[in-house]
């Protein structure tokens, strides 16, 4: 591309080509236009002219018509086909009108004749060159105004926020194209309708004094919100109408008469953001504020929000109302044997269960971990709540499938009535949870009214709690050995390991005393671990005293078994004390086989090949299955007292351990009765076969020296040669 030459001079000076075949008139032209201060140059003919603006820039051409060869009509015609912008005054000896014509047609300025006056042509030329300035400076103006405009309409179409234009009647005149974006009507489809028609009816009040805001500057309508209807479509071709909030400012447009008077409304200018966002996180933050965020539930200060309105109805109205105390059973066990996360699902899954058993207007609420409250803000009598309560027990027998795991959860309530149990929502609360604390130290998954005399048992409970921690490190806990014993021989076969508490402040406190409570607090695994690592070693100690073959037996809770290494603790055992796995009997329950079946089966297992043997402990109290029976591997079922303590007067219980003693000589298992106390109960068990027996007829339990004494006295009668010396680890 031929660079073009710029011969304007820096200081702004007008460039002028003059251009004649004359060179006396072309040096005389020169010389006048150059003693005014102008740049000039010259060209000697039209050839020279072209060759000149192909590569310069002039604003203006003093140029004559009648030159050789390249005329003056030819330098115009080119200066038009090659849209050069300069203006052109013709200085021409042809005084013909039709010459002046046909310049003027081709864009000419002026038309002057030769000869020419100075003056006159002086003037011509600063006319022209004014004319031309005032052109440039109003075609910069009107390019500053196209620029600005394309501007404004870029930033108003790419606005985040809706602006818009209404007329003097409040219809649509302008919409940008983010009114489509939020609002989902196309725009075609606004304009013209008046602002009511996408106005929510509740706010069409505010929206008469905002968006046909006839006011300016400061008293101008800002930031007012708006609930507005969007357009929604969905596949079935119908429409459903949501809201959006927005934020409106707006003021209104005048113009001024044509006499320049006064000022006449034309329409409102205005302006809506989105604060949908902002609202929701309001929501979000009101929403977090009364509900817990796991379950969804109405939370603690929701749930005293709603108390407070039951009881100022229940004053008014003279009616009773129920607050229940929740908490589920063994809840800890799931979250260390499955994880957090398992234990965040079934807490999903209680909640939903928990609220299918209310009517519609109670509330139920988590107040954190498992502990759940509900609020019954009319009942007729105590019946009603009682009525709710067996329902919400009954609705957790049924496991719960969460994750290829089965799990079990029952639930310990406790109940308030109000006004006999409390007039203060606080106190309401505490005593529904005493009362639930009540019910678990009862034998859990089950419901419990409240009652002022368990404020002192819950006191004791609560010092007895703080005691039981210390109990392990100041060795405050001991085990007792009671006989296994054979019953057509009297012979002893095992030893079960019985714990006992030596309490410097309650005394000898039995397993029924603490173990409710150890359990409760997760406190039954590290005692639990002391039970088994005393047996174990007391084992060894028999052993090298040759009072063996012998069995001790272990008491198991499921919180313990549930322990990710149970086995392997176990196992540790065993190789610590070496000593075999047969040595060691694991006894279990049917809740405990049931809380997880597929994992304590596994478990069992694996016990089981490490040679361990399996007793199921108070066999006929529970679900009795005997399916489970066949699938765990199980050495012994272990009769219940309750079934042995009348026999065989009783033909209820009679029957029952006859079918019990005739099913495990069925399925090749051990049988021990236990709670034997009598000789009559013994003659009737060994008529049934029925192996071994346990109680006091035979010896009631005995601590660990005792226990031994009984050995040694009992193997030498049946003329073993143990060794006298009592042994200790």
């Amino acid at each position: 591309m031929t660079e073009v030459i710029n011969f304007r001079s820096a200081t702004g000076t007008p460039e002028i080509l003059i251009v004649d075949d004359e060179p006396r008139l072309l040096n005389s032209l020169k010389s006048l236009l150059t003693s005014m201060g102008y740049s000039v140059t010259s060209a000697n003919g039209g050839q020279e002219a072209i060759e000149l603006l192909k590569f310069a820039q002039f604003d203006l051409v003093l140029l004559d018509l009648f030159m050789p060869e390249v005329t003056g009509h030819d330098v115009m015609d080119f200066i038009i086909e090659s849209l050069i912008d300069i203006s052109i005054i013709v200085v021409s000896g042809d005084t013909s009108i039709d010459s002046a014509i046909s310049a003027l047609h081709r864009g000419a300025y002026s038309f002057l004749r030769k000869p020419y006056e100075p003056d006159e042509l002086l003037k011509t030329v600063d006319n022209a060159l004014k004319k031309r300035q005032l052109e440039q400076e109003n075609e910069n103006l009107v390019q500053q105004l196209e620029q600005s405009e394309r501007w404004y309409r870029y930033l108003v179409d790419n606005s985040p926020d809706i602006i818009y234009t209404l007329d003097s009647e409040g219809r649509f005149n302008f919409l940008n194209d983010r009114a489509e974006a939020l609002l989902g009507y196309p725009t075609e489809q606004l304009i013209g309708q008046h602002y009511s028609h996408i106005v929510y009816h509740e706010d069409l009040e505010t929206a008469n004094y905002t968006l046909n805001e006839k006011r300016t500057e400061e008293r101008a309508t800002r930031n007012t919100e708006i609930r507005v209807k969007c357009l929604n479509e969905f596949k079935d071709d119908s429409e459903e109408i949501k809201l959006l909030t927005l934020e409106f400012s707006s003021f209104g447009i005048y113009e001024q008469d044509k006499l320049g008077g006064t000022q006449r409304y034309v329409g409102t200018y205005g302006v809506a953001k989105d604060v949908s966002p902002r609202k929701k996180a309001e929501q979000m933050i009101n929403y977090q504020a009364y509900h817990d965020l796991l379950t969804g539930l109405a939370n603690r200060m929701m749930f005293k929000d709603h108390m407070e309105l039951a009881m100022a109805q229940a004053k008014r109205n003279n009616h009773m109302f129920a607050v229940m105390f929740l908490d589920l059973d063994r809840f800890k066990v799931v979250n260390d044997t499955l994880g957090h996360g398992i234990g965040d699902l079934l807490l999903v899954e209680v909640a939903s269960r928990l609220k299918q058993c209310l009517r519609e207007g109670d509330t139920l609420a988590r107040l954190g971990g498992d502990e759940f409250t509900i609020l019954l803000p009319q009942i007729k009598d105590r019946e009603d709540a009682e009525s709710a309560a067996s329902k919400i027990v009954d609705s957790l027998a049924l496991p719960f499938e969460i994750e290829n795991h089965e799990v079990y959860a029952s639930i310990s309530v406790g109940i308030s009535i109000y006004p006999t149990d409390g007039e203060s929502i606080d106190t309401l609360i505490k005593n529904a949870d005493i009362a639930m604390y009540d019910s678990k130290g009862k034998g859990r998954n089950r419901f419990q009214f409240y009652a002022k005399e368990m404020n002192v048992s819950f006191a004791e409970k609560l010092s007895l709690e703080n005691l039981l921690r210390k109990a392990l490190e100041r060795n405050e806990f001991i085990v007792y050995y009671q006989p296994q014993v054979l019953t057509h021989a009297n012979t002893i076969t095992g030893m079960e390991a019985l714990i006992r508490w030596r309490s410097p402040l309650h005394g000898m406190l039995s397993p029924d005393d603490f173990i409710p409570i150890a359990e409760e607090t997760g406190l039954i695994v590290p005692i639990g671990e002391f039970v088994l690592r005393s047996a174990c070693k007391q084992a060894k100690i028999w052993e090298k005293m040759n009072l063996h073959p012998l069995r001790v037996a272990v008491n198991i809770s499921s919180q313990q078994i549930e322990q990710p290494n149970f086995v392997d603790y176990i196992s540790e055992l065993l190789q610590e004390f070496d000593l075999p796995g047969h040595v060691l009997e694991l006894e279990i329950t049917e809740g405990t086989i049931l809380r997880d079946i597929n994992m304590t089966n596994d478990k069992l297992v694996k016990l089981s090949k490490l040679g361990v043997r399996i007793a199921l402990d108070d066999f006929g109290t529970g679900y009795s299955s005997l399916g489970y029976i066949k699938k765990f591997p199980i050495n012994t079922i272990k009769i219940d007292r309750c079934f042995v303590h009348d026999l065989p007067g009783n033909p209820n219980n009679s029957s029952i351990v006859t079918a019990l003693c005739s099913m495990a000589d069925g399925l090749k298992l051990e049988l021990i009765a236990e709670g034997v106390e009598k000789e009559e109960q013994m003659n009737f068990l060994r008529t049934l076969k029925c192996g071994e027996i346990q109680g006091f007829l035979f010896s009631k339990p005995l601590p660990v020296e005792e226990a031994t004494k009984l050995l040694v006295n009992e193997r030498s009668t049946h003329g073993a040669a143990p060794k006298q010396q009592i042994l200790s680890l």
